[in-house]
């Protein structure tokens, strides 16, 4: 019984891997595959950023109160259909990044 929830335990955080990757499909256009570009030659480096750091960015590039870097429209519209476990996943991605 403890290997079956150890199995259900590893497949769901392989899961939500997954899901933060499938995710960030749609940030690699602009931030490069492994988070190692400056989107449009103006953000940050976000890979291997602290999880806590993109949720708090991403939530308020949703609300629109965050603008750093002049892509608070850009990026309002990336992250407005992103519901918290997709954003949660979504940063846990990143800051994985090597």
């Amino acid at each position: 019984m403890k290997k079956i929830a150890i199995a259900m335990l590893f497949a769901g955080s392989t899961l939500l891997m997954a899901d933060g990757a499938a995710a960030y499909a749609k940030c690699a256009g602009c931030h490069g595959a492994n988070g190692e570009k400056a989107a449009l030659g103006k953000s940050a480096i976000i890979k291997g950023q602290d999880a806590a750091k993109t949720v708090e960015q991403l939530n308020g590039y949703k609300a629109g109160t965050l603008n750093q870097h002049g892509m608070g429209a850009v990026m309002k519209g990336q992250v407005a259909s992103m519901d918290d476990a997709a954003i949660k996943a979504v940063a846990d991605h990143i800051a994985a990044m090597k």
